[in-house]
């Protein structure tokens, strides 16, 4: 925080993810003003062939990586050639570009009901709203990269490579992150978001549109929980080990043994868990 002799009555956007508020800040007895950052929140409707899909609750950033990453994910498109199109589409009485539209390629398998639906991904879980859990299942998964290793040493210097390479949690302190790693550690791309499976989309979404095509021979490292949507995602891209500094939830070890990919929990400082496929820990 910074002190700050001005009052401002409404929250200021800087932009990149962060909006500016004062706040008053007790301290062993002292209250001072002062200024705080806050991680920016706004939803983001995401749209198909011009029909609403989706609405999100995202920061703002990343927004066109998000939305193709989300198209794969879900299981509404198989590669990054199926968009013809995306792009923001301008709202009349909206400022701010918070409206996604992708025009796919008639090839592309979509579901309607996928439209129909029009579920609301609130930021804590973006399995609110689907009906059960069979309904979440993307068809055409498979086991990804068996042959993929990491070792135990490497494994655990990624968390600190993932925190230095989160420009806004640093901050704010207020979202989440997920990062690709190779083999040796080495930081690929990074990207941060108030939801965890926003974060994850918006990676995948970088893969896609960049046309990055190594996924099978990187890890995952997510900053919340391993939960079972973000194991999904991970074997959509065909990504074959997520590591969390939480811990995941039995559905998400079960989905893991399932398609033989490798979950590590509690990777914190010289200690992890792992859940599944430790065969490429070397353990």
């Amino acid at each position: 925080m910074q002190p700050t002799g001005k009052r401002a009555s409404k929250i200021t956007p800087p932009g990149g993810g962060v909006d500016i508020t004062t706040v008053r800040e007790w301290q062993d007895g002292v209250v001072k003003q002062a200024l705080d950052s806050l991680v920016a929140e706004e939803p983001l409707e995401i749209r198909v062939n011009g029909a609403p899909l989706s609405v999100t609750m995202r920061t703002p950033g990343h927004d066109l990586e998000l939305a193709a990453g989300f198209l794969l994910t879900e299981g509404m498109i198989q590669s990054g050639k199926q968009i013809v199109e995306l792009d923001y589409l301008p709202q009349k009485k909206q400022p701010k570009q918070n409206v996604v539209n992708a025009r796919l390629a008639e090839e592309a398998e979509f579901d309607s009901e996928h439209l129909r639906r029009n579920f609301f991904a609130a930021s804590s879980c973006g399995i609110c709203g689907k009906a059960s859990i069979e309904s979440v299942r993307v068809r055409g998964i498979r086991a990804p990269n068996p042959d993929f290793r990491i070792t135990p040493e490497t494994l655990c210097e990624i968390p600190e490579r993932l925190r230095e390479g989160q420009s806004i949690f640093s901050r704010t302190g207020g979202l989440h992150g997920a990062a690709l790693f190779d083999d040796q550690g080495k930081l690929i791309e990074v990207r941060e978001d108030v939801g965890r499976h926003n974060a994850v989309d918006k990676l995948v979404g970088w893969a896609l549109l960049n046309d990055f095509g190594d996924m099978g021979n990187c890890a995952m490292l997510v900053s919340g929980r391993g939960g079972f949507e973000i194991v999904q995602k991970c074997l959509v891209a065909g990504v074959p080990l997520l590591a969390s500094v939480s811990a995941p939830s039995s559905l998400a070890v079960k989905l893991a043994r399932e398609f033989q990919m490798t979950l590590v929990g509690f990777l914190r400082g010289k200690r992890f868990v792992v859940y599944a496929g430790e065969e490429r820990v070397g353990m």
